[in-house]
């Protein structure tokens, strides 16, 4: 019977995900449904669903969580559940005052991504492997850095290469975060997370996570907030100011393999900035080697300095 119910109540939903031509499905919010498309130039395309109401997608989730026996309170439990739907469709959703859209959200969100079946007559070509060719690079890195500060800055984008913002308390971080995503392609897929919401992003296929370090009531954390943002499979991330509550997470965030990772630190150089963002893993993460940490965060991330003196706020340093 439980079957028959989740069926019926999947109804609105599966005639988006069960195409063969889509990867998945993400909805960030009531009434639009985002198709990201096996082998597209663009490979998110939104549609207008009204049928997909806030009450219907909550339900949903109420409902996936009893039947799969999983613990969903977004108030003073578990806000997230993760489910395999029938079909082998992966389920990941969200609930509550930890997800938000925009203003409207102000109360608590809804988000959720469904995965649809494996992309069709899959081969090794597919994947530009073949006998006798060089492995094809992807989005390559530039191994040198450009002499001009700003041709460092904007290759960094285009690039992809992780982006810590350092400054000190009114320099404009978060100001100069929100114009580094107007040049962000449209179309690419954001999630933040922050402790507050302060990021203004352009893009519409967004998401945002909030964990209050002050209000925070049920059992999120930035430990299983790691796993969803992973599965909410996002183009570009976005961590609010670096702390010691969110510093190791943010690390590995950054170690999954996601271009476009952007954040922010409160430090008075590009070094101490490196330094700073060490010191704050080893916080909770005290068996690494701080030395080795920060050779490898030189290694894997620009670092661009603000400064500050009086009205004047200028880069000082982009590495």
């Amino acid at each position: 019977m439980s079957n028959v119910v989740l069926d019926s109540l999947l109804r609105p939903l599966a005639e988006f995900y069960t195409p063969s031509f889509v990867e998945e499905i993400a909805i960030n919010h009531a009434g639009e449904v985002w198709l990201r498309l096996h082998g597209a130039r663009v490979p998110w395309v939104a549609y207008n669903a009204d049928v997909l109401t806030k009450q219907y997608l909550i339900d949903l989730i109420h409902t996936v969580a009893n039947i799969y026996e999983r613990p969903f309170d977004p108030i003073h439990g578990m806000p997230v559940v993760y489910a395999t739907l029938p079909g082998n469709h992966r389920f990941t959703a969200i609930a509550g005052p930890n997800v938000q859209y925009d203003d409207r959200d102000i109360t608590g969100g809804v988000a959720l991504n469904i995965r649809g079946t494996s992309a069709p007559d899959t081969s090794f070509e597919q994947y530009h492997l073949k006998r006798g060719q060089k492995l094809m690079r992807v989005n390559p890195r530039q191994t040198t850095r450009p002499d001009d500060p700003y041709d460092r800055l904007m290759s960094a984008i285009n690039d992809g290469s992780p982006i810590l913002i350092s400054g000190a308390t009114a320099t404009g971080k978060t100001t100069f975060l929100n114009h580094m995503l107007t040049l962000i392609d449209k179309n690419a897929r954001v999630i933040t997370v922050e402790d507050a919401r302060e990021i203004r992003v352009p893009q519409a296929n967004r998401v945002h996570f909030v964990l209050s370090r002050t209000e925070q009531t049920n059992d999120f954390n930035y430990a299983r907030l790691l796993d969803l943002v992973v599965r909410m499979t996002p183009d570009v991330i976005i961590g609010g100011e670096i702390s010691t509550d969110n510093a190791a997470v943010l690390w590995e965030m950054l170690g999954t393999g996601h271009d476009h990772f952007y954040t922010t630190i409160h430090a008075e150089s590009a070094d101490a900035a490196y330094a700073a963002f060490a010191d704050r893993i080893l916080h909770t993460q005290p068996a690494y080697d701080r030395t080795d940490l920060i050779a490898e965060m030189k290694k894997k991330i620009r670092v661009v300095q603000l400064s500050r003196d009086g009205a004047l706020r200028a880069v000082t340093e982009v590495v």
